[in-house]
């Protein structure tokens, strides 16, 4: 919400990269109250979250929605640093804000689609086969047309650009090096860069791999809930704690890291304590 009120607040920070980020805090905190709608069913009824239930159907689309969301926010954030490492100077002219702004769009309406492919009809309801154990009343094969196709954009794309552009980096910090020109700027980004994308990978990688395990162990296993209770449901929860942590990292990576937004927050205080002291006067 601090990045959110933040980046809106302030116009100089109303930038095509600033869209997506803002957009990227907005899908976090969708995926924070669905996970959290998920666990208050968990906590008032928990046998619907084992065995399954109409009323578990909206809230796991919901929270498959904004999972995606993220996901597609994530890779558009990375695609849109490469764009304007690669082309340099014109692509900053090229990639508007207008254009941010669509790709918000395209990114939702294909997340909602997904997302809410259950609540269309492809779900197992009404039925014993390929049912999901962790994710009833989900069926297996939906979980897995979501997850792999999804995985391989989360982590092959973000890996492509950001290594493109490390690679960029170094090769402009070389041709200046060897003009005689100064490269502590170069070799700044270049640290800068590299760090942020470990980061970006770790999280990822943390957050999204156990939950990818679990698809996998859904769709090879053959055992009933009673027989899996209550290890595999513990490691469920487990995976849904740190996609939580994900929202929670997303912001201090992206957003709260960067040294402009913590002094445009600041301004926001000071200029509220301006405009006090002016009507007082």
């Amino acid at each position: 919400c601090t990045v959110i009120f933040t980046r809106m607040a302030t116009k100089d920070l109303h930038k095509p990269i600033s869209v997506l980020f803002c957009n990227l805090a907005f899908s976090d905190l969708f995926t924070s109250f669905s996970g959290f709608w998920i666990s208050m069913l968990f906590i008032t009824n928990p046998d619907i979250t084992i065995f399954g239930s109409k009323d578990m159907l909206a809230p796991y689309a919901f929270y498959t929605m904004s999972i995606l969301s993220t996901i597609y926010n994530l890779v558009s954030i990375g695609i849109e640093r490469y764009l304007a490492v690669a082309e340099s100077m014109r692509t900053r002219f090229r990639v508007t804000r207008s254009h941010s702004i669509a790709a918000v769009l395209i990114n939702w309406v294909l997340a909602f689609f997904l997302g809410c492919l259950p609540l269309m009809g492809w779900n197992c309801l009404h039925m014993e086969k390929n049912l999901s154990v962790l994710y009833s009343p989900f069926c297996v094969n939906y979980l897995i047309f979501i997850a792999i196709p999804n995985v391989v954009v989360a982590f092959i794309i973000p890996l492509f650009t950001y290594l493109r552009i490390i690679i960029i980096l170094r090769r402009r910090k070389l041709r200046m090096k060897a003009c005689g020109q100064a490269i502590a700027t170069y070799k700044s980004a270049e640290i800068q860069v590299a760090r942020t994308s470990i980061f970006i990978w770790l999280l990822a990688l943390i957050s999204y791999a156990p939950f990818f395990a679990g698809v996998i162990f859904d769709a090879t296993n053959h055992q009933c809930h009673v027989d899996l209770y209550p290890g595999v449901y513990i490691f469920r929860n487990c995976t849904a704690m740190l996609i939580t942590i994900n929202c929670l990292g997303n912001p201090i990576i992206y957003t709260l890291k960067v040294k402009t937004l913590g002094a445009k927050l600041k301004a926001l205080k000071c200029l509220s304590a301006n405009r006090v002291r002016a009507c007082t006067i």
